[in-house]
């Protein structure tokens, strides 16, 4: 895990692959959950029975959104940002999803510094997002992901 301290520090990796998360299961609970949090009970989700029966992936998958939801967890075993009073998840850029991410499947964050800029004491930084399947060659999907850091 890179441990960065400041602006200096975190503009040091600029263009470079920063690493990669642990690998996180995606289970129907946690699916589940995300269909109640989020109203989402399509049953390519939380039907098990038809999705093995009638989908076309023999099981269900995870909500894109939730695979979304999971960068700042995955983000924080990538990098330990130290020293900010706050860090806010500022938007996501240009995502594509590349095939869906079946239920009991592994996935891996992988992050490469894209940009960074000190906007008057605030530290913007966009982070070129990979999430990797277990086993598969393509991934669920690529986008950037942009956080604001203010140091102190």
């Amino acid at each position: 895990m890179l441990t960065i301290n400041n602006y200096e520090e975190y503009a040091a990796h600029l263009g470079k692959d920063m690493g990669f998360s642990q690998w996180h299961t995606i289970d129907q609970e946690q699916i589940n959950k995300f269909a109640d949090a989020t109203l989402d009970h399509q049953w390519i989700h939380v039907d098990e029975e038809k999705a093995k029966t009638e989908g076309p992936f023999k099981s269900t998958i995870a909500h894109g959104y939730l695979t979304l939801a999971l960068i700042p967890y995955l983000w924080k075993q990538i990098a330990d940002v130290r020293n900010i009073k706050m860090e806010i998840n500022y938007g996501i850029e240009s995502f594509k999803f590349g095939q869906a991410v079946l239920v009991n499947n592994e996935v891996q964050l992988k992050a490469k510094l894209k940009s960074i800029a000190n906007l008057r004491g605030t530290t913007k930084v966009v982070i070129e997002a990979t999430l990797n399947i277990k086993d598969q060659t393509k991934p669920a999907y690529t986008g950037d992901v942009v956080f604001l850091y203010h140091f102190i």
